[in-house]
C-alpha cells in the first residue's frame, strides 16, 4: 500500500554545498554500520560508549511512561503521604486504595526515578527527586495541569499539524478563540492565573536574589497575573512602590490578592491591554516575568515598545523567563517547545532572539543578569537611553 502523504522534493542524497556536510554524512554511515556496532561490542572503551548510548536511547523511549508514573504518585498524594513519615507497602495500599500488587509496581517504578526510596524494616521514604514535589505544591499542581498537554501529544503530527486544536490551547484565556467573538470565562482567568501563581515561586526566588532592586522606586509588572510576584517584591524591599498591569478580569482577581496581603497602599492595580492601551507610567523599572514566551514576535516587540513607551530615560527593564539553550544540549528545551505551541501563539526564544526585539524596541546595553538556576528562567536588562521618534 502506497502513502497518501505527499512530501516535497528533497535534494538528491549525498549532495552537500561544504566539506563539513560530506564529512558528517560519512560519519553518519558509519555510525549507523552494522559492522562497526559489532566491532564496537568488542573493545572495553566503544562498549561502554554503545551501552551508555542505548541506555540514553531507552529513557526517550520510556520517559513518557515516566511521566505517567509521577502523576500517579501526584494524583494518589503519595508523595505528601511519604513526607509524614516511612510507610510499608500493606500501610500504603491502605492509605490509597489501590490493590498491593499494583502499587507495587507502581512503587517499584517510582523507586526506579528516584522519587521514592527504601528505607529501613521495608518501609518507603521520599527519594531525592521526590522530595520536591512533596514540598512544593506549585510543581504538583504543573504536573497535574500537563496532564493535559499528554493529552495532546498522544498524536505529536496531529499537534504539529494542527495546534490550534490542542486541549492546552483551550486552557489558556490570551489567546482569542478565532471561532468565537466571545471573550473567555472569567473562571479561565482565574483558573490560568492561580495555576502560573503557584508555579511561579521558583523563578520569584531568582529574581530577589540576582537584581539590584534596592536601586529603584517604582516597579511596573506588566503580565503580573494574580500578584504573586509584586507582593514577593515589596515585601523584600519596603521602600518600592509598585504598578500591575494585566486583562482587566486578571487585575481584579490580582487587587483582592493584593488587599489580603495588606499591601493595597503600595501595589496599584490596572486593567487594559497591552496592545491596544497604555501602560501606567511612573516607574523607573518595568518587569516581564514568563509572559514573552506566551506570544508571537510581533505581539512581543508591540508589548516591548509600550514598556519602553512607559519608562522614563534612563529606566530599565527586566525580563525573566526560560529561554531555550542556544549552542548547548538541553532536556527542558523540547517540553517547553511543544508547552507552549500546544498553550497557543508563543515560543520558546533563545537570549540572543530576546535581546534583538528588545534592541528593536529602543532598549539600549541590553545584557544578560547571571542567575543560578536558569532553568526556571533567564535573565535579561535593558536600559532606556533615548526615545524613540
Amino acid at each position: 500500500m502506497h502513502s497518501t502523504h505527499t512530501h516535497a522534493a528533497l535534494p538528491a542524497f549525498g549532495r552537500s554545498d561544504t566539506w563539513r556536510d560530506r564529512l558528517a554524512q560519512r560519519v553518519d554511515r558509519w555510525t549507523t554500520s552494522p559492522r562497526l556496532y559489532r566491532w564496537a561490542l568488542s573493545w572495553p572503551l566503544s562498549r561502554w560508549v554503545v551501552r551508555h548510548r542505548s541506555a540514553r536511547l531507552f529513557d526517550l523511549m520510556s520517559g513518557f511512561v515516566h511521566t505517567q508514573v509521577l502523576l500517579a504518585c501526584v494524583r494518589l498524594q503519595l508523595l505528601e503521604t511519604l513526607l509524614e513519615a516511612p510507610r510499608t507497602v500493606q500501610e500504603l495500599a491502605e492509605h490509597t486504595g489501590l490493590p498491593r500488587d499494583a502499587l507495587q509496581r507502581l512503587l517499584d517504578s517510582a523507586l526506579a526515578i528516584r522519587l521514592v526510596e527504601l528505607r529501613a524494616a521495608g518501609r518507603y521514604g521520599l527519594g531525592a527527586l521526590g522530595a520536591p514535589m512533596a514540598a512544593h505544591e506549585g510543581l504538583r499542581h504543573m504536573v497535574e495541569h500537563n496532564a493535559t498537554l499528554y493529552d495532546d501529544l498522544r498524536d505529536p503530527l496531529a499537534l504539529l499539524r494542527n495546534p490550534q486544536q490542542a486541549g492546552m490551547h483551550a486552557y489558556w484565556p490570551y489567546t482569542p478563540d478565532q471561532t468565537s467573538s466571545a471573550p473567555a470565562p472569567t473562571d479561565s482567568f482565574a483558573r490560568y492565573s492561580a495555576l502560573m501563581a503557584s508555579s511561579q515561586r521558583f523563578v520569584i526566588e531568582e529574581l530577589l536574589h540576582a537584581y539590584p532592586f534596592a536601586e529603584h522606586q517604582r516597579v511596573l509588572d506588566v503580565g503580573g497575573g494574580l500578584g504573586g510576584w509584586l507582593c514577593a517584591l515589596a515585601q523584600r524591599h519596603p521602600q518600592l512602590q509598585c504598578d500591575l498591569f494585566d486583562l482587566p478580569p486578571v487585575a481584579q482577581l490580582a487587587g483582592e490578592h493584593i488587599a489580603r496581603q495588606g499591601l493595597s497602599a503600595r501595589i496599584r492595580t490596572h486593567g487594559g491591554s497591552f496592545t491596544s492601551d497604555p501602560l501606567p507610567t511612573g516607574a523607573d523599572l518595568a518587569t516581564l516575568v514568563r509572559v514573552a514566551h506566551d506570544h508571537d514576535d510581533a505581539t512581543v516587540l508591540t508589548l516591548l515598545r509600550a514598556i519602553h513607551r512607559a519608562l522614563p530615560l534612563g529606566g530599565s527593564l527586566l525580563l525573566a523567563e526560560p529561554m531555550a539553550h542556544s549552542g548547548t544540549a538541553s532536556t527542558a528545551d523540547p517540553y517547553f517547545h511543544f508547552y507552549l505551541m500546544a498553550m497557543g501563539s508563543g515560543r520558546l526564544r533563545t537570549p540572543e532572539a530576546l535581546l534583538a526585539l528588545m534592541e528593536q524596541a529602543g532598549f539600549t546595553h541590553v545584557e544578560r543578569v547571571h542567575n543560578p538556576m536558569p532553568l526556571h528562567a533567564q535573565l535579561l536588562v535593558g536600559r532606556k537611553s533615548k526615545c524613540l521618534p
